[in-house]
């Protein structure tokens, strides 16, 4: 099993690599394998820690039962189990998410990415039931709690964490919502027990109050920024930590909010850099404005900037 003592550094959060064809209505087999395939076996030669699949960057809420098995299946080969790998099975219920945790399970899948049931908010008695439900159903799996109340409209509290952690297997999170304080008060209660996982601009100072390393996507236009990032935290050079928290926060050029979700228009951008082939946005997300592919054509010619700068660093140990 995936302890929480295994998760650490970056956790790339992956694209639903897709085939040409992803966009049009009428596709029913839109996972392009070999695509996949080859891209996560580079991104983890290059040196990411933990790969993080179908979560909502990752598209699981634009496949269709089939497609998902197959990402997952060609997923849990490509890794092979060189760092470890969690699979996305949020669902809108929680019978429909114990049906995709059991095939994800029968796929391979050792880790589970899950975020609360969300079509209404739940209280916070009932996220904790779910959690704890779950994770005694499936002793032999271990998972990421998905805390993204943007989304999924529920807030995990600090408090709730102390019968969270009452089910050993229970050994991550994804969370990006958490002041300083309320996080110091979380570690109080996690510590040793689930492993969280930041947004890369809140690497510092969270490294330092107990953050185990942070999530990206941008990375599959090429990692090296962000394992930068992570080896500067580690190295105890927080000076240059800082100057790519600020590098990276810079990657999208400013423009009018809310004209696309931020993780919907970094596909796009992906599908402009040269690190891998990420396919096309699956529909609903099929008319994109020509603002939107401007703003990531920068996007991605920024982002390889940032990887010149720092691949030969990081090669070096820098």
């Amino acid at each position: 099993m995936i302890t929480a003592q295994d998760l650490h550094g970056v956790m790339a959060m992956m694209p639903a690599f897709a085939t040409p064809d992803a966009a049009d209505i009428h596709a029913r087999n839109t996972v392009a394998v070999d695509n996949l395939k080859t891209a996560v076996d580079r991104i983890i030669r290059d040196g990411v820690n933990v790969i993080a699949a179908t979560g909502s960057f990752g598209e699981w809420h634009t496949l269709l039962p089939d497609e998902f098995d197959t990402l997952v299946r060609a997923t849990v080969e490509a890794v092979d189990k060189r760092v470890p790998l969690f699979v996305g099975c949020t669902a809108l219920n929680s019978r429909e998410a114990i049906n995709k945790i059991e095939r994800a399970r029968a796929l391979g899948a050792e880790g589970v990415l899950l975020g609360v049931p969300f079509y209404f908010p739940a209280t916070v008695e009932n996220t904790v039931r779910f959690y704890r439900d779950v994770a005694e159903l499936f002793p032999d799996l271990s998972f990421m709690i998905y805390h993204n109340p943007a989304l999924f409209k529920t807030v995990v509290p600090v408090d709730a964490f102390k019968e969270l952690t009452k089910s050993p297997n229970i050994v991550g999170m994804k969370d990006s919502h958490r002041d300083t304080r309320a996080f110091i008060e979380l570690q109080t209660i996690i510590k040793d027990k689930i492993s969280v996982f930041v947004i890369g601009g809140q690497y510092h100072p969270y490294a330092t109050l107990g953050a185990a390393g942070f999530w990206n996507y941008e990375c599959w236009m090429g990692p090296w920024p962000v394992l930068r990032l992570r080896d500067a935290m580690h190295s105890g050079d927080t000076e240059t930590a800082i100057q790519i928290i600020r590098e990276i926060s810079n990657v999208a050029p400013p423009g009018p909010p809310n004209i696309m979700w931020r993780e919907t228009a970094a596909k796009v951008a992906i599908g402009y850099a040269d690190y891998c082939v990420p396919g096309p946005l699956r529909p609903p997300f099929v008319v994109i404005p020509q603002e939107v592919q401007e703003r990531a054509k920068k996007r991605a010619e920024y982002w390889a900037g940032l990887c010149a700068k720092y691949r030969p660093l990081v090669a070096a140990g820098a």
